[in-house]
């Protein structure tokens, strides 16, 4: 009994104490936001036609759908095409800032708006990549996925190296952010402007309080026992999403491997062939044809696409096994980008298995793209130097600035969590 009690002791203190993967939380981040950013580059001269006013789902359609359904969606707000442009903006801008990792608890709120948004404006032009990206979206407003890899996390060390050399940091833009979205939340409540079931609404007015008050806390300071608290929220919030999308994953891998399992063509190993040779999923006729001419590679990947999803929930305790398949199930989805011409599912699905990905392979991938990112600017520094150059005695003047930046506040609304957490692992991915 006191061994039970000292491990639900040591359960509860981890996943209070701290936000796990902090790593993989900014790769889920970074892949979602990602994905949505280059669909709509790629639908930006379709724009109208998939979701705004010339579209053959129209406006009315859409609002006499969403009555029923109690969708959320703020294209319903007015029917004009400047008010359909403007949400499609920001929805842009919503993706490039949460890729960027600036002011994530406010861009996730706001990338989580604008997916809403359109997606259910025409609920019948997307996929199963979009329906992951509609879950994802909201899952990532409870997830403190700024904490690295993030302009949020530049800027919270940054802060943290002016105090402690006894400098006063103030915080404008988070402050400016938060009574901004404040204004327009009460303006639409105010004008009953919320046409959807309460859910959204809800949790939008909640976000904002939560920001509001987190500033407070934080600003104040008069007690640690508030920060405390807040943070304990926070972690628990955090860790319970990441918990929720792994499972999702594991559901989305299971229930379909146990669906082709029931199919006859799954079963006699012929499926993959069909796809291939159909005109919609055929970008490479000839790729198709070549992978497809082999009976044997068809069955193989016919049985093992069906062992693959329905094995891989069942391989999470085992830490080798599940890396494996995990990166078999990377390359699939890679394959499936290239082969049948769907990138953006594939990238969905992608950034869903990267929640499994192991943190000392994070922290080699983070490593290296930090070795590159100097090499590239001494690089850049060098070719200056070289056109800068004069020939005369005085010495180099290269340098580039005393190194300061303008930090944000502490912990205002829209900012972010903090800096760089210590490495962190999540629950099966060690």
């Amino acid at each position: 009994m006191n061994r039970f009690s000292l491990s639900v002791s040591a359960g509860i203190a981890r996943v209070t104490e701290s936000a796990l993967g902090p790593y993989q939380s900014a790769v889920v981040r970074i892949g979602f936001s990602l994905t949505w950013l280059l669909f709509l580059l790629r639908e930006f001269p379709h724009r109208a036609e998939l979701y705004g006013p010339d579209g053959p789902w129209n406006w009315e359609l859409a609002r006499q759908l969403i009555d029923s359904n109690g969708a959320f969606t703020v294209l319903m707000w007015s029917d004009g095409r400047a008010w359909f442009e403007l949400v499609y903006a920001l929805a842009l801008l919503s993706g490039a800032l949460l890729l960027l990792g600036w002011r994530t608890r406010t861009m996730s709120v706001l990338f989580m708006v604008g997916v809403l948004s359109l997606q259910n404006r025409s609920v019948f032009v997307g996929d199963g990549g979009d329906n992951v990206l509609h879950l994802m979206s909201v899952y990532l407003v409870f997830m403190r996925c700024g904490r690295v890899w993030s302009l949020d996390a530049r800027r919270a060390r940054r802060e943290q190296e002016a105090r402690a050399r006894g400098e006063r940091v103030t915080d404008r833009v988070g402050p400016a952010l938060w009574a901004a979205s404040g204004a327009v939340l009460l303006a639409v409540t105010v004008t009953d402007r919320f046409h959807s079931e309460w859910t959204i609404p809800a949790l939008l007015w909640a976000a904002w309080c939560v920001h509001g008050l987190w500033w407070a806390v934080g600003r104040l300071r008069r007690s640690a026992e508030p920060r405390i608290l807040f943070d304990v929220i926070g972690n628990v919030l955090h860790n319970g999403a990441l918990v929720v999308i792994m499972v999702e994953a594991c559901l989305i891998y299971a229930t379909a491997g146990w669906y082709k399992i029931q199919g006859s063509r799954w079963q006699d190993g012929t499926a993959v062939y069909y796809p291939l040779h159909l005109d919609y999923f055929s970008p490479w006729p000839m790729l198709a044809d070549l992978l497809s001419a082999s009976g044997t590679m068809v069955m193989i990947a016919t049985y093992g696409t069906v062992i693959v999803q329905v094995a891989f929930p069942f391989t999470l305790f085992n830490r080798r096994v599940k890396n494996v398949l995990l990166a078999v199930m990377m390359t699939e989805h890679a394959v499936i980008a290239l082969v049948l011409g769907l990138p953006f599912f594939s990238l969905a699905m992608i950034a869903t298995d990267a929640v499994f990905l192991p943190t000392p392979f994070l922290h080699r991938l983070g490593r290296g793209a930090a070795r590159a990112r100097e090499l590239m600017s001494s690089d850049y520094g060098r070719g200056k130097e070289n056109d800068t150059d004069t020939g005369s005695d005085v010495g180099d003047s290269g340098d580039g600035g005393d190194g300061k930046a303008d930090g944000g506040g502490p912990a205002g609304p829209g900012s972010a969590d903090g800096g760089d957490a210590p490495p962190a692992r999540v629950g099966f991915t060690t």
